[in-house]
Protein backbone atom coordinates (compact mmCIF):
# COMPACT_ATOMS: atom_id res chain seq x y z
CA UNK A 1 0.00 0.00 0.00
CA UNK A 2 1.13 3.48 -0.80
CA UNK A 3 1.73 6.01 1.96
CA UNK A 4 -0.79 8.86 1.85
CA UNK A 5 0.29 12.21 3.28
CA UNK A 6 -3.29 13.41 3.55
CA UNK A 7 -5.35 12.15 6.44
CA UNK A 8 -8.97 11.50 7.25
CA UNK A 9 -11.57 10.70 4.61
CA UNK A 10 -9.23 11.31 1.67
CA UNK A 11 -6.74 8.79 3.02
CA UNK A 12 -9.47 6.23 3.68
CA UNK A 13 -10.85 6.65 0.15
CA UNK A 14 -7.39 6.26 -1.36
CA UNK A 15 -6.77 3.08 0.66
CA UNK A 16 -10.16 1.73 -0.39
CA UNK A 17 -9.33 2.34 -4.07
CA UNK A 18 -5.98 0.57 -3.64
CA UNK A 19 -7.57 -2.47 -2.01
CA UNK A 20 -10.24 -2.62 -4.71
CA UNK A 21 -7.63 -2.45 -7.49
CA UNK A 22 -5.41 -5.08 -5.86
CA UNK A 23 -8.17 -7.56 -5.00
CA UNK A 24 -11.05 -7.04 -7.40
CA UNK A 25 -13.31 -6.54 -4.40
CA UNK A 26 -15.99 -3.87 -4.38
CA UNK A 27 -19.31 -3.45 -2.61
CA UNK A 28 -21.12 -5.50 -5.27
CA UNK A 29 -18.74 -8.45 -4.87
CA UNK A 30 -18.87 -8.22 -1.09
CA UNK A 31 -22.67 -8.19 -1.31
CA UNK A 32 -22.59 -11.32 -3.47
CA UNK A 33 -20.21 -13.08 -1.07
CA UNK A 34 -22.39 -12.19 1.92
CA UNK A 35 -25.58 -13.35 0.19
CA UNK A 36 -24.11 -16.65 -0.98
CA UNK A 37 -22.34 -17.30 2.31
CA UNK A 38 -25.51 -16.85 4.34
CA UNK A 39 -27.44 -19.00 1.85
CA UNK A 40 -24.96 -21.74 2.77
CA UNK A 41 -25.24 -20.97 6.49
CA UNK A 42 -29.03 -21.18 6.35
CA UNK A 43 -28.81 -24.57 4.64
CA UNK A 44 -26.11 -25.95 6.93
CA UNK A 45 -27.23 -28.59 9.44
CA UNK A 46 -24.83 -27.28 12.11
CA UNK A 47 -25.06 -23.51 11.70
CA UNK A 48 -28.66 -23.04 10.58
CA UNK A 49 -30.11 -23.95 14.00
CA UNK A 50 -27.73 -21.52 15.76
CA UNK A 51 -28.78 -18.65 13.53
CA UNK A 52 -32.45 -19.61 13.77
CA UNK A 53 -32.34 -19.02 17.53
CA UNK A 54 -31.56 -15.33 16.87
CA UNK A 55 -32.94 -14.49 13.42
CA UNK A 56 -36.48 -15.00 12.17
CA UNK A 57 -37.18 -15.02 8.44
CA UNK A 58 -38.13 -11.33 8.70
CA UNK A 59 -34.80 -10.51 10.39
CA UNK A 60 -32.62 -11.82 7.57
CA UNK A 61 -32.95 -8.79 5.26
CA UNK A 62 -31.70 -6.31 7.86
CA UNK A 63 -29.04 -8.79 9.03
CA UNK A 64 -27.66 -9.21 5.50
CA UNK A 65 -27.57 -5.44 5.00
CA UNK A 66 -25.64 -5.10 8.28
CA UNK A 67 -23.21 -7.87 7.28
CA UNK A 68 -22.57 -6.18 3.93
CA UNK A 69 -21.66 -2.96 5.76
CA UNK A 70 -19.50 -4.96 8.19
CA UNK A 71 -17.53 -6.74 5.46
CA UNK A 72 -17.22 -3.58 3.38
CA UNK A 73 -15.77 -1.78 6.39
CA UNK A 74 -13.46 -4.66 7.21
CA UNK A 75 -12.19 -5.47 3.71
CA UNK A 76 -12.43 -2.11 1.95
CA UNK A 77 -11.98 0.16 4.98
CA UNK A 78 -15.12 2.10 4.05
CA UNK A 79 -16.13 2.90 7.61
CA UNK A 80 -19.75 2.02 6.78
CA UNK A 81 -20.28 -0.30 9.76
CA UNK A 82 -20.86 0.96 13.27
CA UNK A 83 -21.77 -1.89 15.55
CA UNK A 84 -20.68 -4.11 18.39
CA UNK A 85 -20.21 -7.61 17.03
CA UNK A 86 -18.81 -9.04 20.26
CA UNK A 87 -21.90 -8.09 22.25
CA UNK A 88 -24.13 -9.63 19.58
CA UNK A 89 -22.25 -12.93 19.72
CA UNK A 90 -21.60 -13.28 23.47
CA UNK A 91 -24.91 -14.98 24.30
CA UNK A 92 -24.70 -17.52 21.48
CA UNK A 93 -24.20 -21.19 22.43
CA UNK A 94 -21.26 -21.66 20.06
CA UNK A 95 -18.11 -23.77 20.25
CA UNK A 96 -14.77 -23.88 18.48
CA UNK A 97 -16.23 -26.49 16.12
CA UNK A 98 -18.97 -24.02 15.14
CA UNK A 99 -16.36 -21.41 14.30
CA UNK A 100 -14.51 -24.01 12.22
CA UNK A 101 -17.68 -24.77 10.27
CA UNK A 102 -18.40 -21.04 9.79
CA UNK A 103 -14.87 -20.54 8.46
CA UNK A 104 -15.12 -23.54 6.17
CA UNK A 105 -18.29 -22.18 4.54
CA UNK A 106 -16.79 -18.70 4.33
CA UNK A 107 -13.58 -19.96 2.71
CA UNK A 108 -15.56 -21.98 0.16
CA UNK A 109 -17.76 -19.01 -0.71
CA UNK A 110 -14.91 -16.52 -1.05
CA UNK A 111 -12.84 -18.95 -3.11
CA UNK A 112 -15.78 -19.74 -5.40
CA UNK A 113 -16.66 -16.11 -6.09
CA UNK A 114 -13.60 -13.88 -5.74
CA UNK A 115 -10.28 -13.42 -7.43
CA UNK A 116 -7.47 -15.24 -5.59
CA UNK A 117 -6.34 -11.93 -4.05
CA UNK A 118 -9.89 -11.00 -3.05
CA UNK A 119 -10.52 -14.42 -1.54
CA UNK A 120 -7.23 -14.29 0.37
CA UNK A 121 -8.07 -10.90 1.86
CA UNK A 122 -11.59 -11.90 2.89
CA UNK A 123 -10.45 -15.24 4.31
CA UNK A 124 -7.69 -13.55 6.33
CA UNK A 125 -10.23 -11.10 7.76
CA UNK A 126 -12.71 -13.92 8.49
CA UNK A 127 -10.06 -15.93 10.33
CA UNK A 128 -9.22 -12.90 12.46
CA UNK A 129 -12.89 -12.23 13.19
CA UNK A 130 -13.49 -15.86 14.18
CA UNK A 131 -10.43 -15.93 16.43
CA UNK A 132 -11.38 -12.67 18.11
CA UNK A 133 -14.98 -13.74 18.67
CA UNK A 134 -13.96 -17.15 19.98
CA UNK A 135 -11.53 -15.60 22.48
CA UNK A 136 -14.05 -12.94 23.51
CA UNK A 137 -16.89 -15.40 23.99
CA UNK A 138 -14.63 -17.67 26.05
CA UNK A 139 -13.64 -14.73 28.24
CA UNK A 140 -17.30 -13.77 28.56
CA UNK A 141 -17.94 -17.27 29.89
CA UNK A 142 -15.11 -16.83 32.40
CA UNK A 143 -12.64 -19.02 30.54
CA UNK A 144 -9.29 -17.86 29.20
CA UNK A 145 -8.31 -20.03 26.26
CA UNK A 146 -4.70 -21.18 26.17
CA UNK A 147 -2.77 -21.34 22.90
CA UNK A 148 -4.33 -24.11 20.83
CA UNK A 149 -7.30 -24.50 23.17
CA UNK A 150 -10.76 -24.18 21.66
CA UNK A 151 -14.04 -22.84 22.95
CA UNK A 152 -15.99 -25.76 24.42
CA UNK A 153 -19.65 -26.29 23.66
CA UNK A 154 -22.08 -24.91 26.19
CA UNK A 155 -24.20 -27.29 28.17
CA UNK A 156 -27.87 -27.25 27.24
Amino acid sequence: MTAHPEGGPARRQALTREVMAATGLDDAMIGLVVDRFYDRVRADPVLAPLFATRLSDADWGPHLAKMKRFWSSLALMTGDYHGRPMQAHLPLPVSGADFDRWLSLFRETATDLCTPAGAALLIDKAERVASSLELGIAAGRGHMLRRGERLPATEA
